[in-house]
């Protein structure tokens, strides 16, 4: 099952994809007009949701549609940084043997097909296609084993990261919550049309249509059952909180011989194999010119 949403009329409205047509949620008795809410019914009800949406004559296409943001405000965002091995190489950093988390702030995310900013304090805005983990029902110390049942579905993440402000102290905060940086969407995939723990699968980005990332879920040091299980550990996951895996190497920054970081009017594209693609076009932060 595929979730979105998407404005219509002004409004913002939930709905599930069924190939090339929506069928809104709020078209379907006894379904609840909400995508987390959908997710944490479970199994179950993803069935009950597709069935439904197949025999519902409220379609239109999906061809054309504004997509919004596939969760209106998610809980948690948490970030695995260094979690592919050749990443972690090119920036000259050691292979982790514990992942390295930290988090957004809500006004750092932004939409598919909606501008990534790039502030007027840099000109060192990095791209970073990463399979993104939505979470399902309530996780708490729970073992790798049993990790990925709490997942509800996977979608895409553009950690768009300011490379000097990373820099600025050992806490890579500032760099990473920059308004209007992180990009997610367009959809919510149910674990149950992918490989188990989503992987192994393609994962790349394009920027102006040139490959710059090509790579694997499958190279992850920390897999997805992993990364849920070490970070129940430590907080409630709940439904709705997203994770961030961690992108493969060919980030702008370390680029030979010379970096490539984004600028206004570039074209930046996520994708993971079966999970879809993420475009963001990039622009100036208009806070910035005031």
């Amino acid at each position: 099952m595929r979730l979105l949403r998407y404005e219509d009329g002004g409004r913002a409205v939930a709905g599930v994809r069924l190939g090339d047509q929506v069928v809104p949620l709020s078209a379907l008795a006894g379904v609840p007009d909400d995508p987390v809410a959908v997710l944490a019914g479970g199994a179950a009800l993803w069935a009950k949701v597709t069935a439904a949406a197949s025999a519902s004559p409220a379609r239109k296409p999906a061809a054309g549609l504004k997509r919004l943001m596939p969760i209106e405000r998610p809980g948690k965002v948490i970030c695995i940084g260094l979690n592919y091995a050749l990443h972690a190489k090119e920036g000259g950093n050691p292979i982790p043997d514990y992942p390295a988390v930290f988090l957004r702030v809500q006004s750092s995310l932004v939409g598919p097909d909606a501008p990534m900013l790039r502030p007027g304090c840099s000109t060192k805005l990095d791209y970073e296609a990463e399979l993104a983990v939505v979470i399902g029902s309530t996780a708490r110390c729970v073992s790798e084993a049993g990790a990925l049942a709490h997942v509800g579905a996977y979608s895409l993440f553009n950690d768009g990261s300011v490379r000097d402000y990373q820099r600025k102290s050992t806490q890579w905060t500032m760099g990473k919550n920059f308004d209007a940086t992180g990009a997610f969407g367009p959809e919510l995939v149910t674990p149950d049309e992918l490989p188990a723990g989503a992987a192994p699968l393609r994962i790349s980005a394009r920027v102006d249509g040139m490959t710059v990332q090509d790579s694997t879920t499958g190279d992850m040091i920390f897999s997805v059952a992993r990364c849920i299980s070490i970070l129940s550990e430590v907080m409630t996951l709940e439904p709705g909180d997203v994770i961030a895996t961690g992108t493969p190497s060919g980030v702008g920054y370390a680029r030979k011989p010379d970096p490539l970081f984004l600028k206004p009017g570039m074209t930046v594209e996520i994708e993971v194999e079966s999970v879809g693609v993420l475009r963001n076009s990039v622009a100036d932060d208009p806070a910035f010119a005031k």
